[in-house]
């Protein structure tokens, strides 16, 4: 039994991955210092919210599968 119920489809979860690991090489290669590992610890988790499948941000906006609730 899950603990949550999947908020994105996809698509969605397909472009959160992409967009997020290009996020995460953009900073790690043309910023330095905190700023990258921030900017990348940051892609890193909305990659994780792709994979999983589940957003809390958009639970919070009502935003499901159907779109706005």
């Amino acid at each position: 039994m899950a603990f949550y119920r999947k908020n994105i489809g996809g698509l969605h979860q397909a472009v959160r991955i992409a967009s997020s690991v290009a996020m995460a090489v953009v900073a790690l290669v043309y910023l330095a210092g905190p700023a990258a590992w921030l900017v990348a610890l940051g892609g890193a988790g909305f990659a994780l919210t792709g994979l999983v499948g589940y957003c809390p941000m958009c639970a919070v906006a009502g935003i499901g599968r159907g779109g706005m609730s």
